[in-house]
């Protein structure tokens, strides 16, 4: 929305950059994360309280490695998308703003396992005003990095990337210090760096599901790179698909109660 104001080629970078951060980054994070669903939901129901802990812990590990070769794909996008035959202009402008978007791949990694870890024992209010606070701080640092600032389009990729540690922070110190969490976490384990096979034969397949059905999507705005103006489509076609998502949001949501 911001990054609107600030011309085609600006909202077309962005969304080309976002969606392929999409594609090869957050996706990926997304499926295995969803690993948590499983092992926790399982854990809390036989009232293992304490593996709840290790299975967060285990989670971390995995999306935090799985981020290393992540970012570094994210780092030559505008190369990545040059090779793909993408504008010159969208692509380089795409590969600016992904790079400022790779501190907020490592955050959504460990919020991905902080939030299924409260899932899992219906913790959903903290989840909800944690989201609200970030929400609202990212809306503020959106104005002043993108139109304050002078950093344009970029701010709006390093905003993200503060949104997601703002919310990775106020889940953590909900977790550490608060008692609905008393009898689940129970500190750092070495327990977690034993049995990671068993998180990678459930995140595994849960990944390519994942990635297949975000990949149907975010699929449109690359190929829309290639149509005859690119700044045009690309733009417009970022502009439908986020008012899709709203809409997604909603019942997408409420699906989250039968977890």
């Amino acid at each position: 929305m911001f990054v609107g104001h600030l011309g085609q080629l600006s909202l077309a970078g962005a969304a080309m950059a976002a969606t392929f951060a999409s594609i090869v980054g957050f996706s990926f994070l997304i499926g295995m994360g969803s690993a948590l669903d499983t092992l926790c939901g399982q854990a809390y129901g036989a009232k293992q309280y304490h593996m709840l802990s290790v299975h967060m812990q285990r989670s971390m590990i995995v999306l935090l490695l799985m981020s290393i070769p992540l970012a570094f794909i994210l780092a030559f996008t505008c190369n990545i998308l040059a090779a793909m035959g993408q504008d010159r202009e969208i692509s380089k402008e795409a590969g600016i703003y992904a790079r400022w978007m790779i501190p907020g791949l490592f955050a959504f990694a460990l919020l991905q396992s902080f939030t299924r870890f409260m899932q899992a024992q219906s913790i959903v209010i903290p989840l909800m005003a944690s989201s609200g606070v970030t929400t609202l701080c990212h809306l503020i640092l959106c104005w002043f990095l993108v139109f304050k600032s002078g950093l344009g389009s970029k701010g709006a990729a390093l905003a993200t990337s503060i949104s997601y540690w703002i919310n990775v922070v106020l889940l953590a110190l909900y977790i550490k210090i608060s008692t609905a969490c008393k009898e689940t976490w129970t500190g750092l384990s070495m327990e977690a760096l034993q049995d990671l096979g068993h998180f990678l034969r459930i995140g595994i397949p849960s990944t390519v599901m994942a990635c297949l059905e975000t990949w149907s999507f975010d699929m449109i705005v690359i190929l829309s790179g290639l149509l005859p103006n690119p700044k045009l489509e690309t733009s417009v076609l970022s502009i439908s698909l986020d008012i899709y998502a709203l809409a997604y949001m909603i019942p997408s949501g409420l699906s989250g109660a039968i977890r």
